[in-house]
């Protein structure tokens, strides 16, 4: 090694980005490598999400139809069948309120709550939910438990 032959650790020097936009005498003057007029060429251009260059983007060719109804209630279901579960398991006794589903995840603390007929029920048990189907409160009664609406 000698001085001819010394350069510096491999990755230790970056190269240099073209700097532009320091006058006609740096070669990248003018316009500063953005070519000339259109949107891209002017301060504070942003492409917006979706654009198409001008052509009719897809979001808005693409034909709309349909209804949602704003006032919609949503309700997250349970099954008798999961009910006899939590029963066969030891989870529950006599009594399931909303407190206790969201206590064990079956629902989040701003659910609706709909006992659904899927399944059947072997135990007599009182249960407190928001709605519950035509099936699954006479599976209930059939059972000798309660359905009580909150």
């Amino acid at each position: 090694m000698d001085l001819g032959n010394l350069k510096p650790a491999k990755g230790a020097v970056h190269k240099a980005g073209k700097t532009v936009g320091r006058g006609q005498g740096s070669g990248k003057g003018g316009t500063a490598t953005r070519g000339h007029k259109g949107a891209k060429s002017r301060s504070g251009y942003s492409k917006k999400l979706g654009f198409e260059g001008g052509q009719m983007p897809l979001q808005r060719r693409v034909p709309k139809f349909g209804f949602t109804n704003i006032n919609r209630k949503e309700y997250r279901g349970i099954n008798l069948d999961t009910l006899q579960g939590l029963i066969d398991n030891g989870s529950v006794k006599k009594e399931l309120n909303f407190d206790q589903m969201v206590e064990m995840r079956l629902a989040h603390k701003n659910d609706l709550v709909k006992i659904m007929g899927r399944g059947e029920l072997k135990s007599p048990l009182k249960i407190t939910a928001h709605k519950f189907t035509a099936t699954a409160k006479a599976a209930i009664e059939a059972a000798g438990g309660e359905a009580i609406s909150a």
